[in-house]
């Protein structure tokens, strides 16, 4: 017969392992709301962008996925809309490479514009050549080489960031030209209140300074980021209406951030001097 105190030991002992039981399932429901944060924010990327947001949008040209942000949940597509691009001019993604940043060959002083002919509509791109001259004779350097002829945009978000995120030959968020390029440009004007306005191009990078490779971000609704990423470039008016119609698409996950449905390929990157 057990004993009134083997009794009592009894029960403060189920009691104390039902307060370990109630503490480990706390741990890991912090735990795995931490992973899905982490995930979310990612990166990129913003990325090799957009990969590339750890920050931000890492990008994910440094082997690891793009974008930093606490989201604030919106509707997301429960199902997958149509396609609304055309099919990818005919070629394939050259396997190109370099060792080292390309020496600056662009004029400073000029003006620089880029247009990204993709399977959506043209998107073209004023490009702020005397504020980040690095990345504008970069993107100048690897265009004229037909670095992003025929790559795909792979990652869209539609919460709490709002980006395409292109520039990855791999199109799988770890590709880039085998150089980077210095951060420039981070207290532009326009990036007010942590935000990148709709609009802006930016790089992608890892979260580390100066880790920017080919991999960038076109923003097309007002996004909550650190002033962690380059931005270079303004899109057109008429540029923006292509960025939405593929925003519209959604994403593959339908949870917010995934490839496009939109069939988003970069026909031909062209950079002018105006």
């Amino acid at each position: 017969m057990v004993s009134q105190e083997q009794r009592r030991r009894q029960l403060a002992r189920e009691k104390f392992l039902r307060q370990q039981q109630r503490r480990t399932t706390a741990r890991r429901k912090t735990h795995a709301r931490n992973a899905v944060v982490a995930s979310v924010l990612g990166v990129v990327v913003v990325g090799s962008v957009v990969s590339y947001a750890t920050g931000v949008f890492k990008n994910d040209d440094d082997k690891k996925a793009n974008a930093a942000a606490e989201v604030t949940p919106s509707a997301a597509p429960t199902s997958k809309a149509p396609d609304p691009c055309d099919k990818p001019a005919e070629g394939k993604v050259e396997s190109l490479g370099w060792k080292k940043e390309p020496a600056v060959t662009i004029d400073k002083s000029a003006d620089y514009t880029m247009k990204m002919a993709t399977t959506c509509g043209d998107i073209d791109i004023a490009l702020k050549t005397a504020a980040a001259p690095h990345t504008v004779n970069s993107f100048n350097f690897l265009a004229g080489k037909g670095f992003f002829d025929h790559t795909k945009c792979h990652r869209l978000t539609t919460n709490g960031i709002y980006v395409l995120q292109c520039g990855d030959p791999t199109a799988a968020g770890s590709g880039g030209p085998g150089y980077t390029i210095p951060d420039e440009n981070l207290k532009d004007e326009v990036l007010k209140g942590g935000v990148y306005p709709a609009g802006t191009v930016a790089m992608a990078n890892t979260g580390q300074k100066h880790s920017g490779g080919s991999q960038f971000f076109l923003v097309y609704q007002d996004s909550q980021l650190p002033a962690s990423y380059t931005p270079f470039g303004t899109i057109s008016a008429s540029g923006m209406k292509v960025l939405k119609k593929i925003a519209a698409a959604g994403d593959s996950t339908g949870q917010g951030d995934g490839a496009p449905n939109a069939t988003v390929v970069i026909n031909k990157m062209t950079v002018t001097k105006s």
